[in-house]
């Protein structure tokens, strides 16, 4: 038998249907954006690079990997409740996460197609990875009596507008970030096998490579683009971005440190390798990166998770909305000083390693 796990304390929308999580600051977010300027992007001081990644893209080395094995074909009673309940919220947030990234690139595609080929081409290609990714995420979701409805989410979901400078920065950091979190959990795995749970774990490695090669077409994006890593305003967007996205990872990984525990991670160091490789690892695109070597880095951005988590014990009580709002001004304010020092901390230049870097 299959498929025959109860899932208590989980609100539906109908049965079997998950009711999706509140939006917040942390939640996976959609996004659109300028099609008519993301359609002039001039690729072609980078159009060698360019065609290298569209033709890695073409290549589908993963056409033939999301498919289900015999060991899907199995009763998950076995898992505990409280494992199980951090494992469906990971799901639910990684199938968000990439349905949000197939709408954004379908959308680009259809938009660009009649302006830009090429780079229609090259977001129906990312389209098709993403979409596989929420497919695949959201049919393990079932095996635990649950499913997202993702019309419902298309339909029902606010949409945040980003130019294209925004979504280029943003997205290449989502899939490097990404790229990180997967690997460096399958890579933990392979030495722990004893809490690999679930087999969906044994597809992350190719999965990440999916991730890094969409980074790998912003990052072409983002250099063809001279504005975005030539001046002061590049090097301040970067870094802006750098920090929105540690700061949420931490935040994020701190929130749901059960779910890292019951794969035997530590989540504060799980936290801190990921956001320092995904910082290493945009040398090679930014202008400039943060220092995540710097002493007070790492204190303040966990003293921001502190506040998160004192602020959500507020917003859990009985209080009325003003009394809310005070009791959580102090952590508010002491978020924003923390993240304030870290973005004004002298920064690495990357321009200055780009011959070292590569």
């Amino acid at each position: 038998m299959v498929n025959t796990v109860q899932n208590p304390g989980t609100q539906e929308l109908r049965p079997g249907i998950k009711n999706p999580v509140k939006e917040t600051l942390l939640t996976p977010r959609f996004y659109t954006t300028d099609f008519e300027a993301m359609a002039n992007l001039d690729l072609s001081a980078y159009e060698e690079e360019f065609s290298a990644v569209l033709q890695e893209l073409r290549s589908d080395y993963n056409r033939h990997h999301f498919v289900r094995d015999e060991e899907f074909e199995q009763s998950w009673e076995q898992i505990d409740e409280r494992t199980r309940l951090a494992f469906v919220d990971f799901l639910e947030r990684s199938c968000t996460s990439e349905f949000s990234g197939f709408l954004l690139f379908k959308e680009l595609s259809r938009q660009l197609k009649d302006r830009n080929p090429v780079l229609a081409e090259a977001f129906h290609l990312l389209a098709r990875d993403e979409a596989r990714h929420a497919g695949f995420i959201n049919k393990a979701m079932s095996d635990f009596n649950l499913s997202l409805d993702l019309g419902y989410l298309t339909k029902n979901r606010t949409y945040t507008f980003f130019k294209p400078e925004w979504i280029i920065y943003a997205v290449y950091l989502s899939e490097k970030i990404g790229y990180w979190r997967y690997i460096t959990v399958f890579r933990h795995l392979e030495t722990h096998p004893e809490h690999q749970y679930y087999p969906l774990f044994r597809y992350f490695e190719s999965w990440c490579q999916d991730e890094n090669r969409h980074g790998d077409f912003f990052k072409v994006l983002l250099r063809s683009q001279p504005q975005m890593w030539q001046g002061w305003q590049g090097r301040l967007w970067a870094r802006f971005f750098l920090l929105t996205v540690f700061a949420t990872h931490t935040l994020t990984v701190d929130e749901r440190a059960d779910f890292y525990e019951t794969l035997g991670l530590d989540a504060k160091e799980y936290n801190r390798h990921v956001v320092r490789k995904t910082n290493e690892t945009s040398l090679r695109a930014f202008p400039e990166v943060l220092d995540t070597e710097h002493p007070e880095f790492f204190r303040r951005l966990e003293k921001c998770s502190e506040n998160n988590m004192k602020n959500q014990k507020i917003d859990a009580s009985n209080q009325p909305k003003w009394v809310k709002f005070l009791l959580k001004l102090p952590s508010n304010c002491s978020t924003l000083w923390n993240l304030f020092r870290i973005y004004i901390t002298k920064p690495i230049d990357a321009e200055a390693l780009r011959g070292e870097v590569h």
